[in-house]
């Protein structure tokens, strides 16, 4: 499994760098889990992030853990040092937050697995990397300020590495993805509600096909 935000020297790629789409997924039936799992990394979106929204986001998590051998679950939506302990008992290769608190990162630091702290401000970020935190979600993205925001960021926070998520469709993902400080962008566009209710996890399939293929 990559590492993200190790403070071993010689730390493995991150996940951010598995493919230029992390799908966020929010799970409302756990039955859907597997097989929706298995669409994304035969698409080639092998990092999939269940967000812990629902009820059924944990047995999701387990599922895809045990039963989809080719992908590396997530739990999104990471709000307090249970949930984070919750989700790595269940599978959970790494936490992202929509936003951090101290108490917050010390919970996902010793969880022992990856994880991305969300940001919005450069604050935030000033404060992720004094803590020696690296790689980070830029969220919401496009009502944070978007590219343009990101952008400005790159000169005088070289280290700082993106994962923007909130608003980005296949339209908007080049733009992000062009940008030094973006390593992959978070979206939901392949996993449509009408194709996940009918369970067309052939369409599924090939929209993250074409999501793993974008680039800037």
């Amino acid at each position: 499994m990559a590492a993200v935000n190790s403070a071993a020297p010689s730390a493995k790629p991150s996940v951010l760098d598995l493919a230029p789409v992390i799908p966020v997924v929010v799970i409302d039936d756990a039955a859907h889990a597997v097989p929706m799992a298995r669409a994304l990394v035969a698409g080639g979106l092998p990092a999939i992030e269940v967000t812990l929204r629902t009820p059924a986001a944990p047995d999701a998590i387990r599922a895809i853990a045990e039963e989809v051998p080719g992908a590396v679950v997530g739990a999104g939506t990471v709000l307090t040092a249970e949930q984070a302990e919750t989700a790595v008992a269940a599978g959970a290769r790494f936490l992202v937050s929509p936003g951090w608190t101290d108490r917050l990162l010390d919970a996902m630091r010793a969880s022992g697995v990856p994880f991305l702290p969300g940001v919005s401000t450069t604050s935030e970020v000033v404060a992720l990397l004094e803590r020696g935190v690296s790689d980070m979600k830029f969220f919401p993205a496009e009502a944070a300020g978007g590219t343009a925001y990101l952008r400005s960021l790159a000169s005088p926070l070289p280290q700082a590495r993106f994962c923007p998520t909130g608003g980005i469709d296949a339209s908007l993902a080049p733009g992000y993805l062009a940008l030094p400080n973006v390593c992959c962008v978070g979206g939901t566009w392949m996993l449509p509600p009408d194709a996940v209710a009918a369970r067309d996890w052939g369409r599924v399939e090939h929209l993250a096909r074409e999501a793993a293929s974008l680039h800037a």
